[in-house]
């Protein structure tokens, strides 16, 4: 059974950092792609990032370019999504997914397994 387990949410003021992290298990992943999303109240999920386990290549929504890294440990079995710069607009409720299959990558609904999301809020 596949599980993700996201932690790493809380608290911080504007311009703070947070680290979130999604340990996967279950299966092996290397060879599947790891998103991150988000989703504020009132507001539709959306893309943040997504890294491919096998070659470590990143994407980014345009929001998050340059404030936002997303790394993995194979080791470990666990995805980093490292928030800097962290804006008000930021806050919400993060999630991670996995998926086997490439193509859209920004596509929620193309995710097979979902951890249960952890809060970010952003204080300004």
């Amino acid at each position: 059974q596949v599980q993700l387990v996201e932690s790493g949410g809380g608290l911080v003021q504007a311009g703070g950092s947070l680290r979130l992290s999604c340990a996967a298990s279950g299966r092996t992943f290397s060879n599947y792609r790891m998103g991150w999303f988000r989703q504020a109240p009132g507001k539709e999920r959306e893309f943040v990032a997504a890294i491919k386990w096998s070659s470590g290549s990143t994407y980014y929504a345009d929001s998050v370019k340059g404030r936002f890294t997303l790394s993995r440990d194979n080791a470990k079995s666990t995805v980093y999504l490292q928030l800097n710069s962290l804006k008000p607009e930021d806050t919400a409720v993060y999630y991670c997914a996995g998926r086997r299959d490439p193509g859209r990558l920004w596509k929620g609904e193309e995710y097979d397994y979902w951890g249960q999301g952890t809060q970010v809020t952003v204080s300004s």
